[in-house]
């Protein structure tokens, strides 16, 4: 039986960076972090790499993680910071915001490059914007009665 998501990954070239992005500008809290070094042979299996070493950050926001991973073997080759949120993969991470227009000031403030001022949608309002390796972070204010509305953790 699926539950639902726990968690979504991101291989980055610097981990401190993006997770001081992901904490100290969007609040998410550290859970745990994990080194591992060349000979780990499950986490070879898992991943289907071999002679991996990598750091992982996890991080918590209401009711899922972000997983960060900084590679540092096999050698990582560099992603597309521009990469057009058509092209196949993963396109976005969004976190459900109440008052979008003052986390959208904040964020822009703040440095954070958004694809444009949050838009209506109907009862909805979303923008998309991009954390410093290039992933897009969407921010999505719903209305609380909405059936994608995210309640909150208590």
């Amino acid at each position: 039986m699926i539950h639902g998501i726990n968690h979504v990954a991101i291989s980055t070239p610097d981990i401190e960076r993006l997770s001081a992005f992901y904490k100290d500008l969007l609040g998410f809290e550290e859970v745990f972090t994990l080194d591992w070094d060349v000979g780990h042979r499950e986490l070879d299996s898992i991943t289907g790499l071999r002679d991996s070493s990598a750091r992982i950050v996890m991080l918590r926001c209401g009711n899922a993680c972000v997983e960060l991973f900084e590679y540092h073997t096999p050698p990582p080759r560099p992603g597309d910071a521009a990469r057009p949120v058509c092209d196949h993969g993963i396109t976005h991470l969004c976190l459900q915001v109440t008052d979008i227009d003052a986390e959208h000031a904040r964020l822009a403030a703040a440095g954070m490059h958004f694809h444009c001022a949050p838009q209506a949608l109907g009862d909805i309002r979303a923008t998309y914007g991009r954390d410093p390796d290039g992933n897009v972070v969407e921010l999505l204010e719903v209305p609380m009665d909405s059936a994608l509305a995210v309640v909150p953790a208590a």
